[in-house]
């Protein structure tokens, strides 16, 4: 069962605004049996609206709309679809009322440009809007299904679960797909592929392997297809297994569980309390664990030093050691660690210090070169990275890898 997405608006194709809604559709409707064949973003134009319907109804059996429901003049998705099936639009009562209940709710008054809202073509079925005033619409033409929805995401996202999703899985029978997704950290698509080549080849005919790279990760995800989902959860579980068994020990997490929330929860069960010493990465450790709800019960403080001053007064750091081996060292980022630990008084500690450039790099220590150490009971572990030129991706692999290597410290893993 194929589907086109298609998106209505001028903001998508100047960049005032980022289309959100494709991926997160395109995502749902892949979890029930159906296959996105094309995306498109078109403009408020009624004639580059009729030809984007015209040639999806050519390639897909699903046609799903967001945006240009509105109630101003640049708003002309209802009366283009009432032009491309030829009907008339027409008075919803039902609709209206629901309008009247929205704005009544704020102690208005429904105004007659949006009175417009609850004008629909004749020939759909409306959808109810539980988020805002414009309703969604629903053709069943000709063996092909077009939806129009209001293309601000929550507004979407709540008529797509509640309501489209349901309304396609019963109109087409779609078959049954399940995912499971593992993260990985610190290793490289292609090693990764390397490792999992022959476990990947062996995969039943109806299941399949993606590779999901980020900065610093990469997903794994196992999908699979069939007609009843017990037996593919079985199948997916014993594939886990075989998966585990050659590289489990850089998966950190499954679904979309981030690093950081590993180490938070970790902290939370042990009752153990973290500390930060951030150098290159300007804080963004301490960032990513203290937007968790939940983080005062652990994270005790950071501390950001970027001079040399700072990493000596506040850390302890000693002159002769930054003298001889430079901010960026193995002896540097101990010390880190060290006085990082006596300060905040915690039981863990992580300390960064690196060259994230674009400037600053020397042929001994390029941009990219990155020092990471680990504190804690166990004593003092310390790694050099050496991540690219970019200083933003620089900084991210750097707080990626720093929480990895703090999860391997408190699991015992060894590199």
């Amino acid at each position: 069962m194929l589907c086109e997405i298609i998106t209505i608006g001028d903001e998508i194709l100047i960049g005032q605004i980022i289309d959100t809604n494709s991926a997160w559709m395109a995502q749902q409707l892949n979890m029930i049996g159906i296959k996105v064949k094309q995306i498109s973003s078109v403009s408020d134009d009624r004639e580059h609206i009729l030809k984007a319907l015209k040639e999806a109804s050519d390639r897909v059996q699903i046609v799903l709309i967001t945006g240009g429901l509105g109630p101003t003049k640049d708003d002309i998705t209802k009366k283009t679809l009432c032009e491309y099936f030829g009907c008339e639009m027409v008075f919803n009562e039902s609709q209206f009322e629901m309008v009247e209940k929205i704005f009544s709710s704020f102690g208005r008054e429904v105004t007659p440009i949006n009175r417009k809202q609850a004008e629909v073509p004749e020939i759909c079925t409306c959808l109810v809007n539980q988020n805002g005033t414009a309703p969604g619409m629903w053709f069943d033409v000709d063996g092909i299904v077009y939806v129009s929805m209001p293309g601000v995401p929550y507004e979407m996202m709540g008529m797509m679960s509640n309501q489209v999703l349901p309304m396609l899985k019963d109109r087409f029978k779609t078959p049954v797909i399940r995912h499971r997704t593992f993260r990985t950290q610190g290793v490289g698509e292609s090693l990764l592929a390397s490792w999992i080549e022959t476990w990947e080849d062996a995969l039943p005919a109806h299941m399949k392997l993606a590779y999901l790279p980020a900065a610093g990760q990469v997903r794994l995800r196992i999908s699979a297809t069939g007609e009843q989902a017990e037996k593919l959860d079985e199948e997916i579980e014993q594939q886990a297994v075989l998966l585990y068994e050659l590289i489990g020990k850089h998966i950190f997490a499954e679904s979309e569980v981030e690093l950081e929330q590993v180490i938070h929860q970790w902290m939370i069960d042990h009752n153990k309390t973290l500390s930060t010493a951030e150098s290159c990465t300007g804080g963004t450790i301490a960032s990513m664990l203290t937007k968790l709800p939940g983080a005062s019960k652990y994270f005790e403080g950071s501390t950001v030093c970027y001079s040399y001053e700072i990493k000596e007064r506040l850390l302890g750091v000693k002159t002769e050691t930054l003298k001889n081996f430079g901010a960026v060292s193995e002896e540097t980022v101990k010390e880190m660690v060290e006085g990082a630990l006596k300060l905040h008084q915690t039981d863990y500690t992580v300390a960064v210090s690196g060259i994230a450039g674009p400037d600053g790099g020397t042929e001994e220590k390029p941009v990219g070169t990155v020092w990471i150490a680990i504190g804690g009971p166990d004593g003092i572990k310390a790694k050099k990275f050496r991540f690219s030129t970019n200083r933003e991706r620089n900084i991210t692999m750097a707080s990626l890898s720093a929480l990895n290597m703090l999860r391997k410290y408190l699991l015992k893993q060894e590199d």
